[in-house]
């Protein structure tokens, strides 16, 4: 047989190897078809009888294929146990003992600019045939840019996927917030409300029960982002049944704590601030649940106080130790500021806290302040404090007068 017609059916097969290879990307195989493909293209076209492969994940190497090995090849190898000198044309790989490429005489790696995607081992039928290197790199490169582009596509789709979720956890937990909050001469309502990402894990609300009942709360969920969103969802799905039949803030109280304790398994937990206010009595009553106390402002009396009185945090223990109901009477008008610990965790470019002191300081300085004028003077100061400092949790601000 002459030179020509080796030739001739070495491009044939070659050519038989690329169209198999390409068509199953163009059909969108599965990455685990197109690894099977190439491992048999490559041993019945071309003159290949064993073979390994290894793609870069992140920074180890994995084995895709391996075929014909007599002896043992590691299923990873660390980035940093290959070295691939260029000019030399040398491999060297550091393996554990047991592991060895001996009998693969011929490496192939494919490099996309200075960073090396996989590596081809492998060895020839036959020692006196040619093995057209340039054409199997070729290949290798082919098939290695298809894995990357299906591994890229999907994660792009699992973001995309992702961010859809996020989109429609925060459309929902908007609609979990009051839509309008009371603006009237017996009671006016003010909300600020900061999340640190998409969704966030602070809730407040506030409900009129009757022209003469109000009840109101604030509370903030351990952890961020979708898991704390989706916990701070079944808390409040759970408060509004539980006051739609009844009053008791402690029945309310013990039963949110057992109810967070049985979903989270004491893996989780919430502070939380319940009022409720009987404009008849004039009389407030209210549990804190490991809260940042709320500041109660007597507007007769030009001074303010905390609004401790009340429990620890839910969801830590199956049953509260100890539970008071705190309780104000005889109030002839009154303002009560209710906020989350991003408020007074907040930063600036020292890294000094806001603080607690500071707050109840500014509240001081502004007793009895309308809801609105308080919330426009508060965060220009907050703002002015932070020097621009990026937020590193869920701000939220409550204040309501009452008359």
């Amino acid at each position: 047989m002459t030179t020509e017609i080796v030739k001739y059916q070495r491009k044939e097969l070659e050519l038989k190897a690329l169209l198999e290879i390409t068509q199953a990307i163009n059909e969108n195989k599965p990455a685990s078809i197109l690894l099977n493909i190439f491992k048999f293209t490559c041993l019945v076209h071309l003159n290949i009888r064993s073979l390994v492969l290894y793609v870069a994940n992140n920074d180890v190497f994995d084995q895709k294929i391996s075929h014909g090995i007599k002896g043992k090849t590691p299923s990873s190898i660390p980035e940093n146990q290959v070295n691939d000198n260029r000019d030399t044309d040398e491999l060297q790989i550091q393996v554990d003992d047991g592991f060895s490429f001996e009998e693969l005489e011929i490496y192939i790696p494919v490099y996309h600019k200075d960073k090396m995607l996989a590596i081809l081992f492998l060895q020839k039928k036959e020692e006196h045939s040619e093995l057209d290197l340039n054409f199997t790199q070729a290949l290798t490169n082919i098939l290695v840019v298809a894995l990357e582009n299906k591994r890229f596509a999907s994660r792009q789709l699992e973001q995309e996927r992702l961010k859809k979720e996020i989109e429609i956890a925060s459309n929902v937990q908007r609609m979990l917030f009051p839509s309008n909050l009371p603006q009237t001469e017996k009671l006016k309502a003010k909300v600020t409300y900061y999340p640190h990402s998409t969704v966030g894990g602070d809730y407040y609300d506030l409900i009129q029960k009757s022209d003469d009942e109000v009840f109101f709360c604030i509370a903030d969920v351990s952890g961020k982002g979708m898991p704390a969103s989706l916990l701070m969802s079944n808390f409040q799905a759970a408060l509004r049944t539980l006051l739609r039949s009844s009053s008791d803030l402690k029945m309310i109280t013990e039963q949110l704590n057992y109810t967070i304790f049985e979903n989270t398994n004491g893996e989780r937990f919430i502070t939380f601030f319940l009022g409720h206010y009987n404009f008849k009595k004039r009389e407030l009553i209210f549990v804190n649940a490991g809260h940042n106390p709320p500041v109660l402002c007597w507007e007769g009396e030009r001074r303010s106080e905390l609004l401790e009185a009340g429990t620890t945090i839910l969801g830590a223990f199956e049953e509260l130790p100890f539970l008071e109901v705190g309780k104000r009477s005889h109030l002839k008008g009154f303002n009560l500021h209710l906020y989350t610990d991003g408020l007074t965790e907040s930063f600036n470019s020292s890294e000094e806290e806001y603080g607690d002191e500071r707050f109840v300081k500014f509240v001081q300085a502004n007793l009895c302040t309308d809801p609105n004028v308080f919330h426009e003077t508060f965060f220009k100061e907050l703002d002015g404090f932070a020097e621009g400092t990026v937020r590193g949790d869920d701000i939220t601000l409550l204040s309501m007068r009452f008359k």
